[in-house]
């Protein structure tokens, strides 16, 4: 039998949660909250293999942190945590 992989911990705070009025049009909320959850445990999505490492050493350094998701209907959105860990924005990329 096999054991089901531990459950990674939460990294960090994501501070207030805030979205961009687009992203709320376009993005399902609970595709949302399901990569909000991913993003608090170090899953940062779709960046490249540079993004994974600095958001890593963010991680340990307090700087910002960047993950990039695509909804179940293919929107990519991204979600961005302050280096001070005081807020957490969901935005699409056209947003930034």
């Amino acid at each position: 039998m096999v054991s089901p992989a531990p459950e990674r911990r939460i990294l960090f705070r994501l501070g207030q949660l805030v979205a961009t009025p687009n992203s709320l049009a376009n993005v399902d909320r609970s595709d949302v909250e399901r990569a909000l959850a991913r993003h608090a445990r170090g899953d940062w999505g779709d960046v490249g293999t540079e993004d994974r490492a600095a958001n890593d050493a963010a991680v340990r350094n307090g700087e910002r942190l960047l993950s990039s998701y695509r909804s179940s209907s293919g929107v990519k959105f991204w979600i961005i945590t302050e280096a001070d860990r005081s807020a957490t924005t969901v935005l699409l990329p056209e947003d930034y």
